[in-house]
């Protein structure tokens, strides 16, 4: 199995930035005759996250998803980063070459190990 973080465009500052996910995601109810407290909190999902990015960066991230779907999977590893995950070496070398030729310098793919988040 092989991972990697991935580095977009800012839209506004243009300098490398990565999605993480620094806190869940709250849900509640509002009743109509009283009031409940009960709130939810549940980490947003690879897919989620990506694509609530939309206007972000200078990619279409929903082309993004696309293209990681075919060689892999965008999963959120300690409820932070944000990484695709691909079952070896030749997908995410298939899938580095087919980011770049849709994307150019405007995003790419950094492999890491285990220890790089320590």
């Amino acid at each position: 199995m092989e991972r990697a973080f991935l580095w977009f465009k800012c839209a506004v500052m243009h300098d490398p930035v990565r999605p993480v996910l620094k806190r869940p995601s709250a849900i509640g109810w509002e009743a109509k005759f009283r009031r409940i407290d009960l709130v939810i909190e549940r980490p947003l999902r690879g897919e989620e996250l990506l694509s609530r990015m939309k206007g972000w960066f200078t990619v279409d991230v929903k082309k993004v998803i696309e293209l990681v779907r075919q060689h892999g999977k965008l999963k959120l590893l300690d409820d932070y980063h944000l990484v695709v995950e691909t079952e070896g070496e030749a997908g995410m070398i298939t899938l580095e070459e087919q980011l770049a030729e849709a994307f150019g310098e405007e995003m790419g793919l950094e492999r890491f190990t285990k220890k790089k988040l320590i």
